[in-house]
């Protein structure tokens, strides 16, 4: 089927959600990526952070293979030893409690929204529930972290939403202070605003609302679904700012590819959700969770995540290195990066670079943003930067 042909029926069958770059991705292998015309592209995107493993990776494969011949779903009435492993590893790795498997990353926040609320609720009573995000956030598409979002864009047609958010600017600790009531029972943000258009949070500020929260008894909530799973260079970014959260939520990179998502609550508050307060169908079955243990078997060790750090920095140095007049920064950490272009002409240089072969996606306003495998090599990087140069320089 060519493009056209299968563009034609897609827009018969599929409800027309989302504005999607005009071509049709067929297979992969490694960063790469091919079309049903046979074009060759250079993944700077791995869907939207997801592939962190790239594309048919053996480790990934196999194991899924493996357990698919095993068992691939029971509910979560009964315990199987994937989902065990793949919380033990999570919680060994970072120093927290424990951990409840979702299927996304909305569903994941939306459970930490839960937890942060009933944990105020069994303290102090009804009353104390109000949660306070950051503008320009992203936390989701449902009611309720739809809500949680910062940026009021995402909220046209969907009125009412679900009450207790309130928004502060970020990095301004005097304005997040001043939003603290005696309704208030957490903090929830990203360490870096991925879709707010790749913002990195001041290490100073992350430090002083984690003791602001400490004093108040307010859980602070670290969105991790974008930022997690060595994104960063670290397996949680959160690592990186020399702080313990309350609650931390993944999703993306922790399944290299199928859904699966995560929240993981430190030991203050890791038993707060007993039985029957929250559930989900699908969340932590044995096919997702052995994907899952085979992306940590590789992500979750220093030396692989020192070479995130190093390719990070790799690409950021040759970016800026090119010297367009277009390119006025890059901001980041590790594998999740953003080149900052004018206003309105994100999506202009994407569609080249798409054109021209690399693979990308956009954020915010002005940032084009790049979210490569974490297992790119470097030979495919110095191919995506000299298109990069072709697309920015000429």
């Amino acid at each position: 089927m060519t493009y056209q042909e299968l563009k034609s029926e897609e827009q018969q069958y599929v409800m027309q959600t989302y504005g999607r770059f005009p071509i049709a991705l067929d297979h992969g292998q490694g960063a790469q990526l091919w079309d049903v015309e046979g074009k060759r592209y250079i993944d700077l995107a791995s869907g939207i952070g997801v592939n962190c493993l790239g594309y048919n990776h053996p480790v990934l494969t196999h194991a899924i293979e493996e357990q698919i011949h095993k068992l691939m779903h029971v509910s979560n009435l009964f315990t199987t030893a994937p989902m065990v492993q793949t919380a033990k590893t999570l919680v060994e790795a970072t120093g927290m409690g424990k951990v409840f498997f979702a299927n996304s990353g909305a569903e994941a926040n939306e459970g930490a929204i839960k937890l942060a609320r009933k944990y105020s609720y069994d303290k102090y009573g009804k009353g104390r529930s109000k949660i306070i995000t950051l503008w320009n956030s992203f936390h989701g598409r449902t009611v309720t972290t739809l809500k949680a979002t910062g940026q009021t864009r995402f909220h046209d047609y969907f009125f009412p939403f679900t009450e207790g958010f309130d928004y502060a600017t970020a990095g301004d600790l005097d304005d997040l202070k001043s939003k603290i009531d005696d309704s208030t029972c957490a903090v929830m943000f990203e360490l870096i605003q991925g879709e707010g258009g790749v913002l990195p949070q001041d290490p100073a500020f992350v430090q002083a609302v984690r003791e602001l929260c400490t004093e108040k008894d307010l859980l602070l909530i670290v969105d991790e679904v974008q930022t997690g799973i060595g994104r960063t260079g670290s397996l949680f970014c959160f690592q990186q700012y020399g702080i313990l959260p309350d609650v931390v939520t993944m999703a993306k990179g922790l399944g290299g590819g199928v859904p699966i998502g995560a929240v993981m609550a430190a030991k203050n508050c890791c038993d707060v959700l007993t039985p029957g307060t929250h559930a989900t169908t699908f969340g932590g079955t044995p096919t997702v969770c052995a994907a899952a243990n085979a992306v940590l078997s590789i992500v979750n060790d220093e030396k692989f995540l020192a070479e995130v750090r190093k390719k990070g920095e790799y690409l950021k140095n040759a970016i800026l290195s090119l010297g367009s007049p277009a390119i006025h920064g890059v901001r980041g950490k590790g594998l999740m990066l953003g080149i900052i272009v004018d206003e309105g002409q994100h999506s202009v240089f994407a569609n080249k670079l798409i054109e021209h072969g690399v693979l990308v996606i956009t954020a915010g306003k002005n940032a084009v943003r790049l979210l490569p495998p974490l297992t790119i090599t470097y030979e495919e990087l110095d191919e995506a930067i000299a298109i990069m140069k072709t697309v920015f320089c000429d």
